[in-house]
């Protein structure tokens, strides 16, 4: 038992550490001399950072939050024997930490990029679905905003039909799909408001000072 309560405490405290890395925030300061809290949307997520700064900047920080969800859980798996408990326990600790960030009084950005890190490495096939769905929703309808939560909610019927051919997912990993989409989907409460209100902003590479 003492083991086992070692290895959760290790496992979550490394995962959330990686996930709270605030690389949106210290891209934006390298190449801009911007803090994207106080520009746009204010948050630290990749859309933000290439409004306020710039494709290049907002680029690096999709695939850096990217990269640290699909370390967290990758990193779970080796030191677990690929247990899917642990990686999946791993894959919400380091959105909860990208999410909540302590450093930044736990306002931190959507997990949009992480969470798709952290199904690249427990399904690529779902994941790269999701994404696809993604890119779809916002080359339509250019809110990035729907496309993530269009991913997020399709994301568990994703792993459960594609996580393995003519296998179901264990139970562990269909519950922890529906957290990290209950999060996802949770962190765009304000811009579903803005959705229905017809005031959420569409997307477009460009770098643009003013609030949005």
């Amino acid at each position: 038992m003492l083991e086992y309560s070692i290895t959760f405490f290790v496992i979550a405290f490394a995962a959330y550490l990686l996930g709270s890395i605030p690389f949106g925030l210290l891209l934006g300061k390298l190449f801009g001399g911007a803090d994207v809290r106080k520009a746009g949307s204010g948050n630290i997520g990749a859309t933000n950072v290439t409004r306020v700064v710039g494709p290049l900047a907002g680029i690096l920080t999709l695939v850096f939050d990217t990269a640290k969800g699909a370390a967290a859980v990758w990193l779970a798996g080796r030191v677990t024997n690929e247990s899917a408990k642990w990686m999946i326990m791993a894959g919400f600790a380091v959105l909860l930490g990208h999410c909540f960030p302590v450093w930044l009084k736990c306002k931190g950005g959507k997990g949009v990029a992480t969470a798709l890190g952290v199904f690249l490495a427990l399904s690529p096939l779902a994941a790269l679905s999701a994404l696809l769905l993604f890119i779809l929703c916002v080359a339509y309808w250019r809110y990035v905003s729907l496309g993530s939560v269009a991913a997020a909610a399709a994301m568990p019927l994703l792993i459960y039909f594609l996580w393995a051919p003519r296998y179901a997912p264990p139970m562990v990993i269909n519950l922890g799909t529906l957290a990290i989409a209950a999060l996802v989907i949770y962190k765009h409460d304000a811009n579903l408001q803005r959705l229905v209100e017809g005031t959420e902003p569409r997307f477009s590479f460009g770098k643009k000072k003013e609030s949005q």
